[in-house]
């Protein structure tokens, strides 16, 4: 009797080592065959995404204003601007707007899909679409047009064309600028310029 008392406490003394070594052997087996996670892998559209955002530092709807010396004012704004990767001082803007009163009360309104500012030299070069409309009755497009930020100054390169107060327009060049003895803003239109006439029929 004693000798089976003996024995059966020898082996629930081995039961209560080999089960916990058993169930550990086991926990084991399944971490092994379980897929490894890689958490680093987890993030790569994160990564991406900071990587852009440092790459395109710029503003959302960022709006320039200032007053030339003869009180004209000057306004630009875009949907988006991010400085150039080449020179800090170069904004390069998208779908910009650009607003200029004159003190004769004379608006000029300027839209263009792209827009190099350049804060240090006060100048920008309007791309793409450039529409120019004013209140006295022009509403001319071209593709590219030097503008600059501190003073009255607008000049296409190239070819505008349009209609005006006397009919539609076609010139190799235009240009706005200030005169310098009346200090009045002037429009001119230069390099084989043609003007189909339209009569006012309102006057008829």
């Amino acid at each position: 009797m004693a000798f089976r008392d003996n024995l059966y406490s020898r082996v629930i003394a081995w039961v209560k080592i080999i089960l916990p070594l058993a169930a550990l052997g086991i926990l084991s087996t399944l971490f092994l065959i379980s897929r490894t996670i890689d958490p680093a892998k987890s993030i790569p559209v994160a990564q991406i995404d900071l990587q852009q955002r440092a790459q395109e530092l710029g503003a959302t709807n960022p709006y320039f204003a200032g007053v030339t010396d003869t009180g004209d004012q000057i306004a630009f704004q875009s949907i988006k601007a991010r400085p150039s990767p080449d020179d800090n001082a170069l904004l390069l803007a998208t779908d910009v707007t650009s607003q200029i009163n004159l003190t004769s009360g004379t608006v000029i309104d300027i839209i263009s899909d792209n827009a190099d500012m350049h804060q240090r030299d006060l100048t920008a070069t309007l791309e793409g679409n450039v529409y120019i409309t004013s209140s006295i009755g022009y509403v001319m497009i071209t593709d590219t047009l030097w503008t600059r930020l501190d003073e009255i100054y607008a000049e296409t390169p190239g070819q505008v064309d349009g209609t005006g107060p006397l009919g539609d327009l076609t010139a190799g060049k235009m240009l706005l600028t200030t005169d310098p003895e009346t200090g009045q803003a002037d429009l001119l239109f230069t390099r084989g310029v043609k003007l189909l006439y339209t009569p006012d029929r309102t006057k008829e």
